[in-house]
């Protein structure tokens, strides 16, 4: 039980870090990173435990994975926490019976933060289409969709019919 805690507590952060923006960051502020997450300072240069604390292991990692899902173009980044999400939960289907929970959480933060309501403006309007198939997952209300072993956002997947 404690183990599954743990990896809802780290699934957290890691959901929280994807949907704060670069800008944001504390890395961000401390110059280590720019408004892209390119990294301006290493690891090793960094001085004082508060920069060490905003540039951790995990962070570097979320950092890199923003990175590659934008340029994968996934298109708005709720779309990109759905498809995260739908990712964690085809890794381990343990993580279904807390996606409420991950969501509601990432949610909440997100209104307190003040980035839900422009989060929502930059997905826009879904296009307009018909898919024959269920979606392989509905997370933060975005389907998700699997094709050719690739999640997408049902965005980006009405790009692929």
């Amino acid at each position: 039980m404690a183990n599954r805690a743990v990896d809802l507590v780290i699934t957290y952060r890691v959901v929280k870090l994807l949907a704060t923006p670069f800008e944001k960051q504390e890395a961000f502020k401390y110059g280590i990173i720019d408004k892209d997450g390119k990294v301006l300072r290493k690891f090793r240069t960094l001085k004082g435990i508060a920069e060490k604390k905003s540039y951790t292991i995990l962070h570097r990692f979320v950092f890199n994975l923003k990175r590659i899902l934008s340029k994968v173009g996934l298109g708005g980044r709720l779309g990109s926490f759905a498809v995260a999400l739908g990712l964690l939960i085809r890794e381990d289907k343990n993580y279904i019976e807390h996606k409420s929970l991950i969501e509601s959480a990432v949610i909440s933060y997100l209104k307190e933060t003040e980035q839900f309501i422009d989060l929502l403006k930059e997905e826009g309007t879904v296009p307009d289409y018909i898919v024959n198939e269920e979606p392989a997952y509905t997370c933060f209300g975005i389907d998700v969709y699997e094709k050719d072993g690739q999640l997408y956002s049902e965005k980006e997947y009405a790009k692929t019919l």
